[in-house]
């Protein structure tokens, strides 16, 4: 065989379960969001209803609140990351002793699944027996029974910002630690022959110098947090009532709670070019700031 003939004979296996699993169910859902198919009711025929689900969507009220709670949970979440990710990967950048054991201790949040990371805090704010609640309530006083993150109307919100932060910031940390081990020393000496003050460098070569590094970390989490359903789904399950319930959340319970397969298709359909198109313009923006 020649050389064109077995690169085609390696990568064939990759293309064609790129296809089965990632293409074929996305022309399969884009023709199934013209369509009022239900999955419980296969026997029904299925109607071509041209863009009436996406009309439904985009004007729906409860929707609109849905993005307003994942805009919220990716806002906070990622600044939270951000500031904490990029302090911690300053203070791990400088060599201590013990440095390579907290740096483990601090990666291992991000080792666990998501769906244990619910799970564990779960219990944790649980207002009769999680530690958290008795943590607020040595400090704060209030009585550990009386305090409710999951079930307050107030913090629910939170709960899951919080969650995540504790869980992802460790990522943004290794994103900007990476940044930060390649600035060349030379830089720094030269700063300092410049009689530079640690302020003036810091915001003139480290911050610059690591900005596409935050920027990329930012990209990551955003997309990420976009479409976060494990841990919220066994966090806070959307409640109370529906003030957590995510976008991602509202697209489960289309699908295989109520059975709109040709409305939960459309709104796979939106939140994908949303994501897309955010994406790309990003991404060209942080093609700008790494050419300066």
């Amino acid at each position: 065989m020649s050389d064109r003939g077995i690169a085609w004979l390696f990568i064939t296996p990759t293309i064609a379960l790129l296809l089965a699993i990632n293409i074929f169910p996305l022309i399969w859902t884009i023709q199934m969001s013209f369509t009022n198919f239900k999955a419980n009711m296969g026997w029904i025929k299925i109607r071509n209803v041209g863009t009436g689900n996406y009309s439904d969507i985009l004007t729906d009220p409860d929707l609109w609140a849905g993005m307003q709670t994942t805009a919220h949970f990716v806002f906070w979440s990622i600044l939270f990351e951000v500031l904490l990710g990029f302090g911690l990967a300053l203070l791990i950048n400088r060599k201590f002793r013990g440095h390579s054991f907290w740096t483990t201790v601090i990666l291992m949040p991000m080792m666990l699944s998501p769906a244990v990371v619910g799970n564990f805090w779960t219990f944790l704010f649980q207002p009769q027996a999680g530690l958290f609640n008795y943590a607020v309530s040595f400090f704060s006083g209030i009585a550990p029974s009386s305090f409710q993150m999951i079930g307050d109307v107030k913090l629910a919100p939170w709960t899951i910002v919080l969650v995540d932060t504790w869980m992802w910031t460790p990522y943004v940390m290794l994103i900007c630690l990476a940044g930060l081990r390649s600035i060349p020393d030379s830089i720094y000496e030269a700063a300092e022959v410049d009689r530079a003050s640690t302020l003036r460098t810091f915001f003139s070569v480290t911050l610059p110098m690591v900005m596409p590094f935050l920027m990329l970390a930012i990209l990551f989490r955003g997309i990420e947090n976009f479409k976060m359903f494990d841990m919220v789904n066994l966090l806070t399950n959307g409640g109370p009532g529906s003030l957590t319930e995510t976008v991602s959340i509202t697209l489960k319970r289309a699908a295989f709670e109520k059975w709109q397969t040709g409305w939960s298709s459309a709104l796979a359909i939106i939140l994908f070019v949303a994501v897309f198109g955010a994406a790309n313009i990003y991404v060209k923006v942080l093609n700008k700031v790494k050419q300066r």
